[in-house]
């Protein structure tokens, strides 16, 4: 129920935001990327209308409770838009772990230290490189390109096991 009433929302903001992608597209020569889709609709409508990339993002899982997480969409959103516009996971990266999933899952970048203070930043920023590198190290993969989709597992993997 919760899944179905998110994607109803999120039909009606499609609207809305086309025309708002399309003012900006008249006013500006910059490239225009646009924040926060976690369906495929969104995604192909964003695609439709031009944008130069799409960030996932649930917006920190703040405005709404049954918002889906970004991995569990990334995937999907990857999917519908075919490789014609670069797709980037914002939230929900806390580890190494996160980055090398998101990349496996087919993420062209993963944003993140959003949620740390400035002070932090630099920190937080060789916490992820050092779990990365260890994570790409324990999978076999001496770089970035090496990451594939085979070294993940998701909940549609496991229920396509089943059947």
């Amino acid at each position: 129920m919760k899944d179905r009433k998110w994607k109803l929302l999120s039909k009606r903001l499609i609207a809305s935001r086309k025309q708002d992608i399309e003012w900006l597209k008249s006013i500006t020569n910059l490239p225009i990327l646009i924040k926060g889709v976690l369906i495929h609709e969104g995604a192909r409508k964003a695609v439709e209308v031009g944008v130069a990339g799409i960030v996932v993002s649930n917006h920190g899982g703040r405005q709404l409770d049954y918002t889906p997480t970004t991995i569990s969409v990334l995937e999907e959103v990857v999917d519908a838009v075919g490789g014609k516009v670069p797709v980037l996971l914002d939230e929900g990266v806390r580890r190494g772990t996160d980055v090398f999933k998101a990349l496996a899952l087919v993420a062209q970048a993963v944003l993140a230290c959003n949620l740390w203070p400035c002070s932090k930043r630099r920190r937080v920023i060789e916490m992820l490189k050092d779990e990365f590198e260890l994570t790409m190290a324990l999978c076999g993969c001496p770089g970035v390109m090496d990451i594939t989709r085979s070294h993940v597992r998701t909940e549609c993997d496991e229920l396509h096991s089943m059947l």
